[in-house]
């Protein structure tokens, strides 16, 4: 498990969301970071670090550790927000390598940085264009949040 992430692990999707400051975890095979549009309060992007366009050309040893980081994932939003159900979305239509939105779902409002936070389409599909509007700095202690709550 890598903490220090490198430049040579990251895809345009990766960056996209924000690589490097919106990771909260880099594994060897994948990085969990928090999406900066937050369809619902700790919204997190799984991106894979290798060149593949198909969940099935990933090798088999990044399925062993996806296992581990849904784990951990699950856990730390858990902790962090009391999540009702997680949604994992899996959709590269218009970012192509390797991802999933990972969408923390809530049956009523959480609080969090004087901000609150709606699930505006529980308990449907989420639409990742419905957003609660946060700032940097809210998203920072997003993150810092779900570091520390991290297994």
């Amino acid at each position: 498990m890598a903490n220090n992430p490198t430049t040579l692990d990251f895809n345009a999707t990766m960056y996209k969301f924000g690589a490097p400051q919106t990771i909260i975890r880099q594994y060897q095979y994948w990085s969990v970071m928090l999406r900066p549009a937050q369809a619902t309060l700790g919204a997190l992007v799984l991106a894979a670090h290798e060149p593949a366009e198909a969940f099935s050309e990933l090798c088999p040893a990044s399925f062993t550790e996806l296992h581990t980081i849904t784990g951990h994932i699950e856990s730390a939003l858990a902790k962090a927000f009391q999540n009702d159900k997680i949604n994992y979305l899996m959709l590269m239509m218009v970012d192509p390598d390797v991802h999933f939105h990972v969408i923390p779902r809530y049956a009523q409002p959480r609080q969090f940085a004087d901000m609150e936070f709606i699930d505006v389409d529980w308990p449907t599909m989420p639409h990742l264009g419905h957003i609660n509007t946060t700032d940097a700095a809210t998203n920072q202690c997003i993150m810092s949040y779900i570091q520390s709550c991290w297994p």
